[in-house]
């Protein structure tokens, strides 16, 4: 008996353990901006706009020299900040497009809420598309987003509940946000027995199920197009959650993999301008 009670207690303080870890490594770092578009020499304004959870927001309008156009929203992956869409605004500036950059929940110049997750960064992306909505200059018919990693997952999520987001592109998105975690670390062997009572709890934490928010199972709701970059060489989120995503919703999806490229350097690629405004030409029209 005495045995038996000391294994279980053991178990007991195995669990708890992993539960206070995965806690604390669940805690994105949380940097400001230290460029702004203006290192770019594109004009820009600094705008706070109210998210869930009676939060605010910090983003960057970026106005193109015309009215009633199209805009995108840039959407960082985890731990960045707005700065880390700046190559994306170099890009995408030049095209014609109003452009809204801005810091997810928990990160950069935003307010705190907890801990971020990827069904928080859906409902920052569409508390930006409410404030766009109030916005003249924009044509709110031809709304796009762009998001990097998580920022992609949720890029998905977002469009997959609100129809105004007709074109999404996603750099690096993984197909199911459990398992992506599992590939991050969250999967090493000594964790493993105790991660899936550690994922019902991050679950509660987040108010929703994993297999719900899964990019995965959402892509096929949407109404508007999908193109999914991914490199090859990614090893943070592996190039087959690309092709899951794409075999989801096969009607509307466009999947292009980089060869050479990995899971943050995809800005690099020669021809992702190119790629890039004839995919949105075409969305947004």
């Amino acid at each position: 008996m005495a045995w038996a009670l000391g294994t279980l207690g053991a178990l007991i303080l195995y669990q708890l353990f992993v539960l206070v870890l995965t806690t604390v490594l669940w805690r994105n770092p949380r940097v400001p901006s230290r460029r702004t578009p203006e290192s770019l020499g594109v004009p820009f304004s600094e705008l706070r706009f109210p998210t869930a959870n009676g939060r605010t927001l910090h983003g960057w309008w970026i106005p193109c020299d015309e009215t009633r156009r199209p805009v995108v929203i840039l959407v960082h992956g985890w731990g960045r900040n707005a700065e880390r869409m700046l190559p994306y605004i170099a890009i995408l500036r030049p095209m014609g497009y109003h452009l809204l950059a801005f810091d997810a929940r928990h990160h950069g110049a935003s307010d705190r809420d907890g801990h971020a997750s990827m069904k928080k960064f859906s409902e920052d992306i569409r508390a930006a598309l409410d404030v766009l909505a109030v916005r003249p200059e924009v044509d709110v018919e031809r709304v796009g987003v762009l998001g990097l990693s998580v920022g992609g997952g949720a890029a998905i999520h977002a469009a997959a509940h609100d129809a105004r987001l007709r074109a999404v592109v996603t750099v690096g998105a993984f197909a199911h946000p459990g398992e992506a975690m599992l590939e991050m670390g969250f999967g090493r062997i000594w964790l493993a027995p105790a991660m899936p009572l550690a994922f019902r709890f991050m679950e509660w934490r987040v108010g929703a199920r994993f297999d719900d928010l899964a990019p995965e199972r959402q892509i096929a709701r949407l109404s508007g197009r999908v193109l999914l970059i991914h490199g090859e060489r990614d090893t943070v989120v592996p190039a087959s959650n690309a092709h899951r995503l794409a075999r989801a919703a096969p009607g509307h999806t466009d999947l292009w993999l980089l060869p050479g490229r990995g899971h943050s350097d995809v800005h690099l690629e020669p021809t992702l301008p190119a790629r890039l405004e004839n995919f949105l030409a075409s969305s947004l029209a």
